[in-house]
Parts: structure tokens; sequence; C-alpha cells
């Protein structure tokens, strides 16, 4: 399982101040995405996660400057969420700087041609944003269907040609059954959120989503990721034994 360092974009900084010494007293405090983002890869993060808040209230990608100044901080692949809303979208974000997207379910549920685009575009690098409470499921508004559940929508995705899913608001009674759904048809399953806390992340350890994706955790001080890293390979090392 990776552990994806989250960087949310507004107005070009990162919406939160990151003070990577601050338990120290050490370094400096820096809004600026690439230092971030450089600080977090040199940790060893395997990609980083871009939320265009902008981006999302548009629909269509605005931070591509700040996508920009990232993809040349670091050599990591880049995942856009915000304003990645279809086809063109998409192709902007792939301009900027993005090597993969993430797209809200919302904008392909109803809709076979737009994910088809979407893929065409994309490929193996489009994730489908999923918000995993049932109540959301139930408040959409259906054309004269019935309401899916959420591993029956996820498994008509990944039916439809989806590789990697973007879990938000998941619910640990319902992680099991999704995982297996994805799992089944070789797809990724990433997690967004929920992780406040290392004890968090040992629970997750073996829930067979391939990544967490961690934000506000990281910047607030919850979660140290190099501490969290650290128990990652802990618990790899425990299992190989």
């Amino acid at each position: 399982m990776q552990l994806i360092p989250s960087i949310d974009l507004r107005a070009g900084r990162s919406r939160l101040v990151f003070w990577p010494g601050a338990s120290s007293g050490t370094g400096n405090p820096t809004d600026r995405p690439e230092r971030i983002a450089r600080h977090f890869v040199e940790l060893g993060a395997p990609s980083i996660h871009l939320v265009d808040l902008d981006g999302a209230a548009q629909g269509v990608p605005v931070a591509t400057d700040a996508i920009a100044a990232v993809a040349r901080a670091v050599g990591v692949p880049l995942q856009l969420a915000g304003g990645a809303d279809g086809a063109e979208q998409i192709e902007l974000a792939f301009a900027a700087g993005a090597t993969r997207v993430v797209v809200p379910v919302w904008r392909v549920i109803e809709s076979p041609e737009t994910l088809e685009a979407c893929l065409r575009v994309a490929g193996d690098w489009l994730a489908i944003g999923v918000d995993g409470r049932e109540e959301r499921l139930r408040e959409y508004p259906w054309r004269n269907r019935p309401i899916p559940t959420l591993d029956a929508l996820i498994g008509n995705l990944l039916d439809g040609g989806v590789r990697r899913v973007v879990l938000s608001h998941w619910q640990g009674a319902t992680l099991t059954a999704l995982v297996r759904a994805v799992d089944s048809r070789r797809a990724d399953l990433q997690l967004a959120g929920g992780v406040t806390d290392i004890d968090g992340i040992r629970e997750l350890r073996d829930s067979g989503a391939s990544a967490v994706i961690l934000g506000e955790a990281l910047f607030n001080g919850s979660i140290d990721y190099e501490a969290a890293l650290r128990v990652l390979d802990n618990l790899r090392t425990a299992g190989a034994a």
C-alpha cells in the first residue's frame, strides 16, 4: 500500500501552509506547492495528489501554472482532481503537467459516451472519484433507474474500462466488499481522507487498498510522513518474516 501526499491548490498556492520543521522550530513555512511536493518526494513519496479547488468550482483546470511548477520540481506521477470533468479538460490537465486525472463519478455515471471519451484520452491514467456515502447515491436524481448499491456502481465503472477508483468518505463496514470488487478486476482502489493518525494507517495496511491519500493530517502534524513510511516498511518486513 502506498501513501500519497495531497496538496489542495487555491489561487495557485497551497490552501494550507506547510511547515515541515514546526515541531522543532526549524525550517521555513511555505505555501508553494512545488516546494511542498519536493519535500515529500525527497522523503519517498511515490506520487503526488493535487486538488485544484478553483478548477473544481469552475469545471475546468485553473491551477495550471502551479501544476506545471510541481511537474518541473518532481519526477513522480502527478494525479489531479478538480476541474477534470471531461475529455477536453483532461487534455488541459495533461498539457499542464498532470499524468493522472480524477473525474467525478457524477460526470460519467449516466453517460457512457462521456466515460468512453475520458478513457480514450487518459486510458489507464483515468481514475473515477466516488463518494462512499450511501446517502449520496440515494440523493442523486436518478432518471427512472433503480438506485444502485455502492459496490454495484463501482463494478459498473470497472466493467466499463475504469482501472482506478479514488474513494472518499469511505466506511469500514463496506470497504471489504469494495476492495474485493476492485481486486477481482485487477484495478486499483485509492482511499482519500479518513485517516487521521498512524494507527489508521496500520489498520488499512491489509485492507487491500492500493493507496491512501493523505492531506490535512500531514499539514497539521497529526501524521508524520516519514514515520508513516517507516511503519509500513516495518509491517511489510514483519509480514514477510
